[in-house]
């Protein structure tokens, strides 16, 4: 079930960023007076689910759900329509107008992305305002990833500085290393100030490992949930509000200590010990074949203080805006990880992406996902690459420098190669989602 809630997000998601991206095609074309022969959701080979013809242009839905485009008359596209580029141009056709009009209609799909990530932000804002947990209520410090512990960070610290500067969250924290190239990290053990100087190859073991986060907040287990049919039910001697101890005598009274405690331990008996109301008590329970014994642990918007900023309107645009900015801006800086084996291997076609999804209907975190797809489906498609919006925003801005068309041959060759690429990335990036699903690492 959650599988089809999270695909129905990303579809639902995927159509609103690519009918809207299309129309910022669709628009400034008929304000040209340009025909639009197709305007399509999902792409339709051999055959379309639903079409109808409104004058000069053929609306419809694809089968086949990996985008969806418009054709526009006259132009060298993913269609490859070399039939009616061998006519002579007629006047409503793009290659017809002015440069600076084609220029236009190309970069409309990118425009309109970008303008629908920062008001989706904007919006967001306004409604639900931002709920963060700042650096400085993180009480029982970090629970830090294994390639942190290998550096020398250990669970129970706490982060103050990355680089001198003090992130606002764990998040930005991770972020600064990752991203920013942050090597200094300066925290608190037991009381006393340091710092650690991480290795120059941090970010690319980091990759290796496929770890989603450098730190987590260190979360005392006072155990809020018993899992219905667990083992811990089972036993029927736990309650909600003991608060875990130790396991087996062994100090595990964080959630992420209990974790690694009993995860090793499938088919044995463990003791529990655990603080109910100040008396201690020794409670044995089965670990399943999975690791777990069926309990779950206060949220951590229970355990820890949160900060919530809230926005009027007026004040959601700028605050919107920069958010989208901010977001463009980390995505742009992280693509420079991509460009390592390690990097490669993180690279996900469309099951990556719906695992972002929440699994159960979540509006706020699925505007979320749509505003941020916007924002990196409009990058993307500028990437000065054949067959996508900013192959042919090259080709069209060589025309107007130097006042002279491209070669039409120059232009189909470019966009097979371009299409090749694109394709192949697709395949590499799915066949990535299949490697990790089978081996159990997405």
């Amino acid at each position: 079930m959650e599988f089809l809630i999270k695909a129905a997000q990303l579809i639902l998601s995927l159509s609103i960023i690519v009918v809207l991206h299309e129309f910022g095609h669709f628009l400034p074309a008929r304000w040209f007076r340009t025909r639009v022969e197709k305007f399509y959701l999902f792409f339709d080979p051999w055959f379309s689910v639903v079409k109808k013809k409104i004058g000069d242009t053929e609306w419809g839905i694809g089968w086949l759900p990996l985008g969806g485009y418009v054709k526009i008359s006259g132009m060298i596209d993913e269609s490859m329509d070399k039939e009616q580029m061998a006519q002579p141009p007629q006047p409503w056709e793009f290659r017809s107008k002015p440069a600076w009009q084609r220029l236009i209609i190309m970069v409309g799909g990118v425009t309109v992305n970008l303008i629908l990530g920062m008001f989706i932000y904007i919006c967001i804002l306004w409604v639900w305002g931002r709920e963060y947990l700042p650096l400085e209520n993180v009480t029982w410090g970090v629970h830090a990833s294994e390639v942190m512990k290998e550096e020398g960070v250990k669970d129970g610290d706490r982060i103050l500085a990355i680089d001198g500067r003090t992130p606002r969250t764990l998040e930005e924290a991770g972020l600064a290393i990752l991203i920013d190239g942050g090597r200094s990290v300066t925290l608190e053990r037991e009381g006393e100030r340091m710092d650690l100087q991480l290795s120059p190859d941090v970010a690319e073991r980091v990759l290796e490992k496929n770890e989603r986060g450098l730190f987590a907040p260190r979360l005392p287990f006072t155990i809020d949930t018993i899992v219905a049919g667990g083992n811990a039910e089972k036993a029927g001697t736990f309650l909600k509000g003991d608060r875990i101890r130790a396991v087996n005598g062994t100090p595990a009274a964080y959630f992420s200590d209990f974790i690694d405690a009993v995860s090793d331990k499938a088919g044995e008996t463990v003791t529990i010990t655990v603080d109910r109301n100040g008396t201690i008590m020794d409670l044995p329970v089965e670990v399943d074949a999975e690791g777990r014994v069926g309990l779950g642990p206060k949220p951590a918007l229970k355990e820890f203080t949160i900060a919530t900023e809230e926005y009027g309107l007026i004040q959601a645009i700028p605050a919107g805006i920069a958010y989208g900015v901010e977001t463009l801006g980390s995505y742009v800086n992280s693509m420079k990880l991509l460009f390592s084996s390690s990097g490669a291997k993180q690279i996900g076609g469309f099951g990556t992406i719906g695992s972002l999804f929440s699994p159960t209907w979540d509006w706020h975190r699925f505007w979320q996902m749509t505003a941020f797809l916007s924002i990196i489906l409009a990058f993307m498609n500028i990437l000065p690459i054949p067959a996508l919006d900013g192959g042919h925003v090259v080709f069209l801005l060589y025309e107007i420098v130097f006042r002279r068309a491209p070669n039409q041959r120059v232009l189909e060759v470019a966009q097979m190669i371009g299409i090749v690429l694109l394709l192949s990335l697709l395949l590499f990036a799915n066949g990535n989602d299949i490697f990790k699903s089978l081996t159990g690492k997405m």
